[in-house]
């Protein structure tokens, strides 16, 4: 621990404790000659500022929150590495808190974000999350939130968001190119604005088109869920010709049991996710996927976040934007 403190560079120089720490500030009221000296000890002794006691002083933690159901998750890994690279570009530093995607457990979380006085937060809620009183308490605290991923559904939130209708959508194209008709859509917790949006986008596409696709829709929750609902939808007699999955979770319990069953792809079944992009390289044939990158997403969530503390910015959403990325698995 660094025990050195102004005091000790005041006593050593033999100038006042108010000198040292204007010196240190480069106050113009000091003179160059002073300054250097003080600058000089504190740089010989390694004397370090009392973090805790500037942030008490300036209200200023210079730490940014960021809250997310899970760490261990490939999205939300991605999506937590692009924010810390930002943040430490800018002298910033990073407190991560996972909720279990549970309501109460994100309560306390944004009791802990604002008693350490956070600069900011990076908010994806709970499957479950209705109050929002104590995301009202942040920004009462003039402590903005950028939400992410999963976004409450009043519009007059600051949100960063994937396209999500778009890449529904574009993978949808990409299943009616293949000309097969019965299809099993896999969606994620029903509770999350992400499975409905997905979920409705691609149902409303097969709607308009009118060609004649059979769009059965299933719900599963973790990757475990996932592959036992696909090995009862490919043991049944009508089985599909093609799998959809909105997630890469979702895409590894579907992969397990096609790989299980010892089904070949695309010979077999045909199978297409959403995907943060490392999952689908994993498998041979690479699997057919529409990117919706957390890295991205973290990128475009930093900007975001810079601005409304700075109080430049009147908007309230921020769209990344979906590429298809062609495989073999289609």
């Amino acid at each position: 621990m660094n025990n050195t403190t102004l005091k000790k560079i005041a006593e050593t120089l033999g100038c006042s404790i108010s000198t040292v720490s204007r010196a240190l500030k480069h106050h113009p009221d000091i003179s160059v000659k002073t300054r250097e000296k003080v600058l000089e000890l504190a740089n010989t002794l390694d004397y370090e500022p009392n973090a805790f006691a500037v942030h008490l002083r300036t209200q200023n933690s210079k730490v940014i929150g960021l809250m997310v159901p899970f760490i261990f998750n490939q999205f939300y890994e991605s999506f937590i590495a692009s924010v810390e690279e930002e943040s430490r570009k800018h002298g910033l530093a990073l407190m991560i808190l996972q909720t279990a995607n549970d309501p109460a457990i994100e309560s306390e979380n944004l009791k802990l974000f604002r008693q350490n006085r956070v600069m900011g937060l990076f908010a994806c809620i709970t499957a479950n999350t209705n109050d929002f009183s104590g995301f009202r308490k942040m920004s009462e605290q003039n402590i903005p939130v950028v939400y992410f991923d999963n976004v409450p559904k009043d519009p007059d939130t600051c949100r960063v968001c994937l396209a999500d209708e778009r890449a529904a959508t574009l993978a949808a194209e990409a299943m009616l190119q293949t000309g097969k008709k019965k299809i099993a859509a896999l969606f994620g917790d029903r509770g999350l604005s992400i499975t409905t949006n997905r979920k409705v986008a691609l149902e409303n596409f097969f709607r308009s088109k009118s060609a004649g696709v059979q769009l059965t829709a299933y719900h599963a929750t973790n990757s475990e869920e996932a592959e036992k609902t696909v090995q009862q939808i490919l043991k049944a007699t009508d089985k599909p010709e093609l799998i959809f999955c909105m997630s890469d979770e979702l895409l590894i319990g579907a992969m397990k049991a096609i790989q299980q069953l010892e089904l070949k792809v695309p010979e077999q079944i045909g199978v297409i996710s959403i995907s943060n992009g490392f999952i689908p390289q994993l498998y041979s044939p690479r699997i057919t996927y529409v990117e919706t990158s957390g890295y991205k997403l973290g990128k475009l969530a930093f900007t975001h976040m810079m601005a409304c503390i700075s109080g430049a910015s009147a908007v309230k959403e921020l769209v990344q934007e979906s590429v298809l990325i062609k495989g073999g698995s289609l």
